[in-house]
């Protein structure tokens, strides 16, 4: 089934259609959720959530622009209300000043499911704005929007963030050293 005869389905209720779009979208979704909420189980709330918004506004989805990207729009947001809800991204740190450290290099050994694991040892706060800065694509002035916060502690919470994130990266790189014990 093409994508637009699903869109159609899922505006007449059809319940093939809508386990379609299921199918073909929760395990996308599902990582980007991830990437914002630590559990599993609470992510897998914020997915069924998510779909239950996105079939129940898909009348407002008009055929201009990316539907998967309507689609992502009303993820981020839905894991966004989650994070207020449950009050995880209180801890917001604005600095005045932050002095940002040379470029890191990209180390091209790490997996994805590394680099995840590791985004999941970030507070909340620095977390939610990598992910919005980084790996959604959003601009400081839509993150400030989204959460409630000024620009510039956006601009903060993502310099933090990488910095923590380059200090997890070597800390495990470190670990992963074998030793030579023939000295």
């Amino acid at each position: 089934m093409d994508l637009d005869k699903i869109i159609a389905g899922c505006k007449s209720d059809e319940r093939k259609a809508q386990e379609s779009l299921y199918r073909e979208y929760a395990p996308l979704f599902m990582a980007m959720i991830r990437r914002y909420v630590k559990d599993e189980m609470e992510a897998e709330d914020v997915l069924v959530e998510s779909f239950y918004k996105i079939l129940s506004n898909i009348d407002q989805y008009i055929g201009s622009g990316s539907f998967e990207g309507w689609m992502k729009r009303i993820v981020v947001n839905e894991a966004l209300m989650y994070l207020r809800k449950n009050q995880k991204h209180r801890h917001w740190e604005e600095l005045e000043n932050v002095q940002v450290s040379q470029p890191s290099v990209v180390i091209p050994h790490l997996e994805a499911q590394q680099i995840l694991q590791l985004m999941d040892q970030l507070p909340d706060g620095y977390r939610t704005v990598f992910n919005l800065y980084i790996i959604e694509g959003y601009k400081h002035r839509e993150i400030a929007e989204m959460l409630g916060i000024s620009i510039n502690t956006s601009k903060s919470q993502l310099i933090l963030a990488k910095q923590r994130m380059k200090q997890l990266i070597e800390d495990k790189l470190y670990l992963e050293v074998p030793v030579d014990r023939s000295k």
